[in-house]
């Protein structure tokens, strides 16, 4: 069983498909196909995966593991995340283009380029790329990862630079952050009283 020093996550396996031991897995490479070309795949305890075979199926690829060879032996796979140590891949990206895995432990810096965080996660919940930044004297922030609110990332001097109000970190008049004081009940619209609003 190897651990690897820098992994970076490449797919997750999903449900069993058919009874030959075949999974459905989610990539998350450009090319979904190319998840075989990166060698063995491992998962977080050390074991290893060989793809024996790959191939598409709508949103997710198909794949054949060595060993792996009947149903029971797939669904005990499920949820199982696949990841490959960063040297692996390559750095031949174009310019705005940056790993997860690279970005997570850079320093956090302002506008003025006073240091004043560092970012421990990368997310994307189906929006976007975000950077999980955790601010001195404050809990994480979410900060959107755009040309916008990061206008600058330097991987080889391990920083970001950021926007503060462009990331929304900028204070409004009245002393509060953005999305501070939670939900305005008074701002929402309601509906007559007969369909349900409290007028």
């Amino acid at each position: 069983m190897t651990k690897l020093q820098n992994p970076v996550q490449m797919a997750v396996i999903g449900a069993a498909h058919g009874i030959k031991g075949e999974l459905r897995v989610k990539t998350f490479t450009g090319e979904p196909l190319a998840l075989a070309d990166y060698g063995p795949l491992y998962a977080r305890d050390g074991r290893a995966f060989q793809i024996v075979d790959i191939r598409p199926a709508n949103t997710v690829v198909v794949v054949r593991f060595k060993g792996v060879s009947d149903r029971n032996a797939a669904e005990a796979l499920a949820g199982t995340e696949l990841f490959v140590d960063r040297s692996m891949l390559p750095d031949d990206g174009e310019e705005d283009e940056f790993y997860h895995a690279d970005l997570v432990g850079l320093e956090v810096r302002d506008d003025t380029n006073a240091p004043i965080g560092k970012v421990v996660a990368v997310h994307n919940f189906g929006g976007g790329d975000i950077l999980d930044v955790t601010l001195a004297g404050r809990k994480g922030v979410l900060i959107p990862f755009t040309q916008a609110a990061v206008p600058e990332v330097s991987i080889t001097d391990a920083f970001v630079r950021i926007d503060p109000a462009a990331a929304g970190l900028v204070e409004d008049e009245e002393g509060d952050a953005p999305g501070r004081d939670g939900f305005d009940p008074k701002g929402r619209p309601r509906g007559p009283r007969d369909a349900g609003g409290n007028r």
